[in-house]
């Protein structure tokens, strides 16, 4: 297929904004289902945690056929703690769409992503969605989308983008809002008409970079980018050319392109198509893949540096090795530098004890999508509370700030102010909305920001829309003392019984229920004061005849909090783990025992008291 065939884009768009369900639309114009064919909704969201939680984490490609065009697709995360996969996809496409919500706009991490591509000099085609929404208001998204380009440093001719207006559920595409058609023709003409097609040279020396990695069982490592120069055959040997300029040769044993979701073995590729590649070997994110007699690299993928760092260890916990199937640091090792090679924003580091590992990402979400992927592979393992990571910068201390915005209603605005305000933020703008509640943007240290969420959702009964963005670094805020809150702890192992529970429902909100099985040190509860407590959670009542033993059932508990890994994650203190194991999740003291932490809260200052 000739380049000017071709039309490699990216779609980039802030959570929720409805991404995904606009690539379905666009896969079922170009009738790459059969009319029978029984279609997922949001198909391009194969992972399963994608599913869960409404979100694209991981950067995949499809491809559809229209006017004799082929159009890769690539539907990229919306989530900046997932900016590794966007900043590589970047190198991949000749021109971006920018979907917006017709009643928000765009949001913060719209303009991470789309910062990447207005750098590359990439077109940009804006895709106002949702616009049979309601309380739809293009005009206002279209000035506030204008804006954003100019605050970005857009070129003259980047801000003079199309708009086309859109409903990916409903499947159709206008050139006015009020016009909208009954396909997605109206989308898809235009995207042929002002993104350009790829720039290559199909005579050169065969030239690609490792942008993406799969796997399959039988293929192996699948190695996915774009085919920068010259062509490329099934059987081809090339030289595989890693980050440190170490050259190896391979020989490419399948070559693959893209239709619809599906990949389809060709017998040789050229220059502007995105292809899949088997047959390498170990292959890295960012190695180049070139002619044997002129090996030349492409320049290396650069990416920002992680922001956020936790150990994850070994469990040490009493119940430890009773759920998973890995278990050991070797299999902990494995895994996660196995992920810090297709991950190029993570970074895995070896600590001084053999049995944890310093783990750094973009963010908390970034790194609790991790842990959540290895439990549910079978993986055991502890993790500690989240730091940020400190840079010197001419000498004195910076730290990472992130831009957040927050919208509330009035009732809520004096409980953000007062919790950001603790947490060393500047407010930097408020604006009352139509509907009458406030937005407020904030610059706030990183550091303030863990654990921020639940008690944001706790502070304004769960009506607040947060939204975060990493905005660079800043002097050294100083201390911030976020911990409003203590821990209960476990006073002996044993099983939680409704009568003890009941009493110790008074002290706090508990995590467990009655037949939980707690050891000494585990937390199974949040204190109603700041410092921690230790209570018995296992003790029964004295039976002295038959009506007191069922007398015991008639007790009433409180609803205990249910919490998610990143729920347990946020609500981490400095002295807690994570323990992780395929089956459940538990919040524990790094050292168990009274006497060991007694001797770790005289040195740090704390002090924990102890209920019967």
């Amino acid at each position: 297929m000739k380049p000017e065939q071709i039309r490699n884009i990216a779609i980039i768009a802030h959570v929720d904004h409805g991404k995904t369900t606009l690539v379905d639309a666009m896969l079922k114009q170009s009738r790459i289902f059969r009319a029978n064919q029984q279609v997922d909704e949001r198909v391009m969201d194969s992972n399963a945690l994608e599913r869960e939680r409404g979100i694209t984490i991981l950067a995949k490609n499809t491809a559809i056929e229209y006017k004799g065009i082929k159009i890769n697709i690539i539907d990229t995360p919306g989530h900046a703690d997932f900016g590794g996969e966007v900043e590589r996809v970047m190198n991949m496409v000749d021109g971006v769409l920018l979907l917006v919500d017709s009643v928000e706009g765009p949001m913060p991490q719209t303009k991470f992503v789309l910062r990447q591509a207005l750098e590359r000099g990439h077109k940009v085609v804006v895709v106002i969605n949702k616009i049979d929404r309601e309380n739809a208001r293009p005009d206002y998204v279209i000035d506030t989308t204008f804006d954003l380009f100019v605050d970005l440093g857009a070129s003259d001719e980047q801000c003079e983008f199309p708009v086309i207006y859109a409903s990916g559920l409903a499947g159709t595409s206008g050139l006015e809002p009020d016009e909208l058609g009954e396909t997605m023709e109206p989308l898809l003409d235009t995207i042929l008409e002002t993104l350009p097609s790829p720039q290559v040279d199909v005579e050169g020396p065969t030239q690609m970079q490792a942008t993406l990695l799969g796997f399959d069982e039988y293929k192996g490592q699948i190695v996915i980018g774009r085919l920068h120069r010259g062509k490329l055959k099934r059987n081809q040997s090339v030289t595989v050319i890693a980050a440190d300029g170490t050259t190896r040769n391979a020989r490419a044993a399948q070559v693959f392109t893209h239709q619809g979701l599906a990949r389809v073995e060709i017998e040789e590729a050229a220059a502007g198509d995105i292809i899949a590649v088997t047959g390498l070997g170990d292959v890295r994110i960012g190695d180049t893949l070139a002619d044997p007699n002129q090996p030349e690299a492409l320049p290396s993928i650069t990416v920002e540096e992680p922001t956020l760092r936790m150990t994850i260890g070994v469990n040490t916990s009493p119940f430890a090795g009773q759920d998973g199937t890995f278990v050991t640091s070797r299999k902990l090792r494995e895994r996660l530098y196995r992920e810090a090679e297709r991950d190029v924003a993570l970074r895995v580091d070896d600590t001084e004890s053999a049995d944890n590992f310093m783990v750094s990402g973009r963010g908390e979400l970034h790194l609790g999508i991790l842990i959540e992927n290895m439990r549910r592979e079978g993986y055991e393992f502890q993790v500690s509370k989240p730091e940020v990571i400190i840079k010197e910068i001419n000498g004195k201390k910076h730290e990472p700030v992130e831009a957040v915005e927050i919208e509330v209603g009035s009732d809520h605005q004096g409980a953000v102010v007062e919790l950001l305000g603790i947490r060393k933020g500047q407010m930097k703008d408020m604006e009352i909305l139509d509907n009458g509640n406030i937005h407020f943007s904030y610059l706030v240290p990183s550091r303030g920001l863990l654990g921020f969420r639940q008690q944001l959702l706790t502070a304004t009964r769960g009506e607040a829309l947060m939204n975060s963005l990493l905005a660079g670094y800043e002097p050294y805020a100083g201390d911030i003392d976020t911990h409003g809150f203590g821990s209960l702890i476990a006073w002996e192992s044993g099983t939680a019984t409704t009568y003890a529970l009941h009493s110790a429902q008074e002290r706090g909100q508990m995590f467990v229920t009655p037949g939980t099985e707690v050891y000494e040190g585990m937390v199974i509860g949040q204190h109603i004061r700041d410092n921690d407590l230790e209570v018995n959670v296992c003790k029964k009542k004295h039976l002295t005849s038959i009506r007191s033993a069922t007398k015991e059932e008639a007790l009433r508990l409180d609803t205990p909090r249910q919490m998610s890994i990143d729920d347990a994650i946020e609500y981490l203190k400095d002295d807690e783990l994570l323990e992780v194991t395929p089956k459940t999740f538990r919040i524990r003291k790094r050292y168990l025992s009274k006497t060991d932490r007694s001797r770790y809260n005289k040195n740090k200052g704390y002090h924990a008291s102890r209920s019967e």
